[in-house]
């Protein structure tokens, strides 16, 4: 163990750490999730709530897997092993690391589909297979949906291999080599991106309505329910539960500042996930165009407004190329999990171990989840589709599951050495309430949504 910690490579900085955190939770969380669940419940309340939930529990539950990742510096799994005061810790403790496994297999099954979907808008807006140099209806963006996306398996399958291999080819330069490098040039692309998307769509005639709906918190929306809707928002929009935080936190060294970096981790996925919002409700009120249309309302809403805008192709590519990123930025670091401990789990090489790790997720994951749209759209599972049941079982169960595991871990197996791991002086009073708040409430909390995710 001791040989493994003083091998392992670190950040080359505070800032690329923090950009590639960002970049692993930011993704289809903040761009395609969150909005499309704001224009579903409520607008300004759902804004207010997820705002309220990332104090809650987002920043807490960063910094418990900052812990566990940092602790040993390992792989997901072994990150809760070895000792403390010459006591062995219980090896059935990492069962939550495996769990955390499997539960990042079942995002990428589908995760890396929609990779796929967005490739697809972007080569057929760029061929003109999908025209939006006029106005076009409702009809016709559902028809190029099906047609493009449900019904053409084969065609989505290359694009979501082609992502794949983007993945491969910046994965086989390494943690630092190959994720820190690349992040370093697409979080910045990305806020650029970003920045001109909701300029442009804030300056739209009309775009006030959509503001106020975006903002303005209708307190009447505001219930039980909801807040704990957004409280699981929150695990999917910070990748908490399956392992990412605790990988990458294990490539820090011991002289960063924890507490600092979670909570700079936790606003700037909030920034993102805002003005994301900012990028969309501006522009489907300007034309008109209902919020809440679901999962679909990126892919099907958005070009209908992008073909009422001068320039609207320009800024479609731009903003699906925004996607893609934010995809790529979350994919690298998951895949990273699995082949970061197949490596030190297995004694494997890296070249191999990505292989399996990409290979198997696409021939198990990827291309059932395809399939489950159209030639095996009978086949359902816990009465979703392949793709749905993948969401649903990683999203709702595993990461949850993970996620109360390690917060029982910190609070009742490592005690006192979290709290040292946290912060040199571990009777803070900050580190005092955040350890108890850990013990004690997060716990609740979890089971809370977990149970309501259920029923």
């Amino acid at each position: 163990m001791t040989t493994k910690t003083t091998e392992r490579q670190t950040w080359s900085s505070k800032l690329t750490y923090i950009m590639t955190v960002a970049g692993a939770t930011v993704g289809f969380g903040a761009t395609w999730r969150f909005p499309y669940l704001v224009g579903e419940n409520g607008g300004g309340a759902y804004v207010l709530l997820f705002c309220l939930a990332m104090l809650l529990i987002g920043i807490p539950m960063i910094l418990v897997e900052n812990v566990i990742g940092r602790r040993l510096r390992v792989n997901a799994i072994d990150a809760f092993g070895d000792k403390l005061q010459d006591k062995s810790i219980s090896k059935h403790w990492k069962i939550i690391g495996y769990m955390g496994l499997i539960g990042a297999f079942g995002i990428m099954a589908y995760y890396m589909v929609l990779g796929g979907w967005v490739i697809s808008y972007i080569i057929n807006l760029t061929t003109n297979n999908l025209d939006i140099s006029h106005p076009i209806t409702k009809e016709i963006a559902q028809s190029f949906y099906q047609t493009s996306i449900s019904d053409s398996p084969l065609q989505i399958t290359l694009y979501t291999f082609l992502f794949v291999i983007i993945n491969y080819i910046i994965l086989a330069k390494g943690i630092i080599g190959g994720i820190e490098r690349a992040v370093k040039y697409l979080m910045p692309l990305l806020f650029i991106f970003l920045i001109g998307m909701v300029i442009r769509n804030v300056t739209l005639p009309g775009a006030m309505e959509g503001i106020i709906y975006y903002l303005k918190p209708d307190f009447s929306k505001i219930t039980p329910q909801l807040f704990i809707m957004v409280l699981g928002q929150v695990f999917f929009a910070l990748s908490l539960g399956f392992g990412v935080l605790i990988t990458l936190s294990s490539y820090l060294n011991k002289e960063e500042n924890l507490i600092q970096t979670a909570v700079i981790t936790g606003f700037t996925n909030t920034i993102i996930a805002v003005l994301a919002g900012f990028m969309i409700f501006p522009s489907l009120f300007s034309f008109g165009i209902s919020p809440n249309a679901g999962p679909t309302l990126v892919f099907q809403s958005l070009p209908i407004v992008f073909s009422h805008l001068w320039a609207g192709k320009f800024f479609a590519i731009v903003f699906f190329g925004l996607l893609l990123i934010a995809a790529l930025t979350t994919s690298l670091t998951i895949y990273e999990v699995m082949i970061t401990a197949l490596q030190e789990k297995r004694r494997m090489r890296r070249s191999k171990a990505i292989f399996i790790t990409l290979g198997g997720i696409f021939i198990f994951g990827n291309i059932p989840a395809i399939l489950g749209d159209n030639v095996w759209k009978n086949i359902t599972f816990l009465n979703k589709s392949i793709f749905d049941a993948f969401d649903y079982i990683s999203g709702n169960i595993l990461f949850l599951l993970t996620a109360l595991g390690c917060a029982i871990f910190v609070g009742f197996v490592l005690k006192e050495d979290a709290k040292k791991e946290l912060s040199p002086t571990p009777n803070f009073l900050f580190t005092t309430i955040w350890f108890n708040y850990v013990k004690f409430i997060v716990p609740l909390i979890i089971i809370i949504i977990f149970i309501s995710n259920l029923v």
